[in-house]
């Protein structure tokens, strides 16, 4: 299977399943034959608009960090777990992001594996909890295994933070650029 191919069944998918919804396909970009691939939650707004994953705040956050790592984005393959931005309607009556659900999880798992066998990436970036748990399925938080490498079907395994943790939580800002430090040596070697 080709990547245009998985993105075309994908879309067919999601189609056929939201009938008669407006859901986005937001699909992974980047070097798709990339060493390292990441792995975000799910689209938000700005992600949904563009159809690209990482362009918003997050995004923004995310190239800081790695070009202050001396790596660049368009050398890795960017994805989330669940392909489409899910949304609940806000008390003000706005249209926000929330975060998927298991269900929505579970049927992007499949896809998701797919994706990352085409790539065959040597490491895998987790960004954030729902990354990591769908791929682990071990109840492990980030909290406890962010920073470090972990064997995964075999293939390296590097839990972080999502890079919207630091805007939420600035004190997560000298962990995450400690954490991709970390990273940065292996990968540059």
């Amino acid at each position: 299977m080709s990547m245009e191919k998985l993105r075309s069944d994908m879309t067919a998918f999601i189609d056929d399943l939201y009938a008669g919804e407006k859901k986005v396909l937001v699909f992974g970009e980047g070097d798709p034959g990339a060493t390292v691939m990441m792995i975000g939650e799910a689209p938000g707004e700005q992600e949904s608009l563009l159809g690209r994953p990482f362009v918003g705040k997050a995004g923004k956050n995310l190239d800081a960090f790695l070009e202050g790592a001396g790596m660049e984005r368009s050398a890795l393959y960017v994805t989330n777990t669940v392909k489409f931005r899910p949304t609940k309607i806000s008390p003000a009556g706005r249209t926000v992001n929330r975060p998927p659900t298991q269900e929505e999880i579970g049927l992007f798992l499949p896809w998701l594996k797919k994706e990352i066998a085409l790539v065959d990436p040597k490491c895998v970036i987790t960004l954030g909890n729902v990354p990591l748990k769908a791929l682990t399925d071990r109840g492990q938080v980030i909290g406890d295994v962010h920073g470090q490498f972990l064997d995964w079907e075999g293939r390296l395994l590097f839990p972080m933070y999502h890079p919207a943790s630091v805007i939420y939580n600035p004190s997560l800002k000298e962990v995450y650029r400690r954490d991709i430090d970390v990273f940065a040596q292996w990968y540059q070697k």
